[in-house]
């Protein structure tokens, strides 16, 4: 049976100013999966990766118009809160950005401020820590330490963290943007097997520029070129039979 869509754009353009960033991205992104989001810098990726959460709309002077429907919810109908809308699609960042709390706090923060009439009880909140972090595989390491600075933690457990964070919120997506940039090639694969482990419970969408990543975690690939979408295939299909032949230049490594 075929994984239902989580994404759905309908001839998405999106201009800073004068400059058009996105152009006309017709897409579907299916449930369940990792999609990588590849192409040269300035092709439009993390722009369109902001557009599914509307962080875009924070920089100002931003216009989109056309259509993106989560789970067949058009997410610029008048009705969306864009509170509830980031809480059901979280962002994990290139570089990790715990807040300069503790770890316990930094998972419980989300929870303090989207469940406010529901005066969760401590019981409650350790639960959601001990889950979060098991899921992300920090709860060994830091179960006894909840109580440190999450800003002290090394690169690699601060980004697992900022993942863990998102986990109490239930999101439906999760999106990442070039979340292995920061780290070493140890810390790098051990994110990606979290991606893994992740994907199936969570529909995961990635900007990377790193080509072997996209083989390794994604099953279906996108590629970008000048703010256009050019090719959506089968990772497998992308890197050995690509429809398109820039795309095949961009993979051979002959621009970008």
């Amino acid at each position: 049976m075929e994984p239902s869509v989580s994404i759905q754009t309908r001839n998405l353009n999106l201009w800073y100013g004068d400059f058009q960033a996105l152009i006309n991205v017709n897409l579907n992104i299916r449930q369940g999966i990792i999609t990588s989001l590849i192409g040269p810098s300035g092709c439009g990726k993390t722009t369109l990766l902001r557009c599914f959460n509307r962080v875009n709309e924070r920089y100002g002077n931003v216009t989109t118009t056309g259509e993106i429907k989560i789970f067949d919810k058009n997410i610029y109908d008048e009705d969306v809160s864009l509170i509830e809308l980031r809480k059901a699609v979280g962002m994990v960042f290139q570089r990790p950005n715990p807040l300069p709390l503790s770890i316990y706090e930094n998972i419980v923060f989300g929870l303090r401020i989207h469940s406010r009439r529901q005066n969760l009880n401590r019981s409650q909140l350790d639960e959601a820590v001990e889950q979060s972090l098991t899921e992300v595989g920090l709860w060994k390491d830091l179960k006894d330490h909840l109580n440190t600075k999450a800003t002290s933690l090394q690169l690699e457990q601060q980004q697992k963290l900022c993942i863990a964070r998102l986990l109490p919120l239930k999101p439906q997506l999760i999106l990442m943007d070039e979340p292995c940039s920061a780290l070493d090639v140890e810390a790098t694969r051990n994110i990606e097997e979290l991606m893994l482990d992740l994907a199936g419970e969570y529909t995961i969408v990635i900007v990377t520029h790193n080509m072997a990543q996209a083989r390794r975690v994604s099953s279906e690939c996108i590629f970008m070129l000048m703010g256009e979408l050019f090719e959506h295939n089968s990772t497998a299909d992308m890197f050995i039979i690509p429809k398109d032949p820039r795309t095949a230049e961009y993979i051979e490594g002959r621009f970008g």
